[in-house]
C-alpha cells in the first residue's frame, strides 16, 4: 500500500522538505509515502474563494491516482489521535487500496472533493502553516507505523 499526499502548495522552505523526507525515508517498502504538489489557484481580488477550491479540486482530482482511499484533511474533520491513526493503517492495508491524503490550498478544499472523501480528518484545532501540516502528516504517519510495530520512537 502506498501513502499518497496531495497538497496544494509548492516551494516550501528547505526545512520542511528536509523534515518531510526524513520521515518518508523512514517508511517501510509496504508502507511508501509519496508527496505530490499541486500548483495553488493565484489569489486575486476579484476571484471568489469558490472559484479557486474549484480550479484547485480539478487538480487535485487530476492527481489523485486510480482506486484510492481518500482523507480529506479539514478543520471540521473528526479529531483523530495517533492510536486512532496506528489502529487505521492496518485496516486500510487489509483492505489493499491505496490512501490519499489531500492537504488543500489557502481557502481549504473544495466541498465536492470533501463529500468524496472518504474520511474528514482534523490534524490539529491550531491554524498550521501548511508545509508544517505536510510534514507533520508524515511524522505521524511514521509515528503510527512505529506504534503497531513495537518501536521505541513512540515512547522516546
Amino acid at each position: 500500500m502506498k501513502l499518497h499526499i496531495l497538497a496544494v502548495g509548492h516551494r516550501m522552505p528547505g526545512w520542511i522538505a528536509t523534515g518531510f523526507d526524513e520521515y518518508a525515508k523512514r517508511m517501510p517498502a509496504e508502507l511508501r509515502i509519496e508527496l505530490r504538489e499541486i500548483k495553488p489557484e493565484p489569489r486575486t481580488a476579484n476571484r471568489p474563494a469558490e472559484q479557486v477550491m474549484a480550479i484547485e479540486r480539478q487538480r487535485i482530482e487530476a492527481a489523485l491516482p486510480k482506486s484510492v482511499r481518500i482523507v480529506a484533511l479539514d478543520e471540521r474533520g473528526a479529531d483523530w489521535t495517533t492510536m486512532r491513526l496506528a489502529a487505521a493503517l492496518p485496516e486500510w492495508q487489509r483492505a489493499a487500496l491505496d490512501v490519499a491524503f489531500v492537504i488543500g490550498g489557502a481557502d481549504g478544499l473544495d466541498p465536492a472533493l470533501k463529500a468524496r472523501a472518504d474520511v474528514l480528518l482534523r490534524l490539529s484545532s491550531l491554524t498550521l502553516p501548511h508545509g508544517v501540516a505536510r510534514l507533520l502528516l508524515a511524522e505521524q504517519l511514521y509515528r503510527a507505523w512505529t506504534i503497531n510495530q513495537n518501536h521505541p520512537y513512540h515512547r522516546a
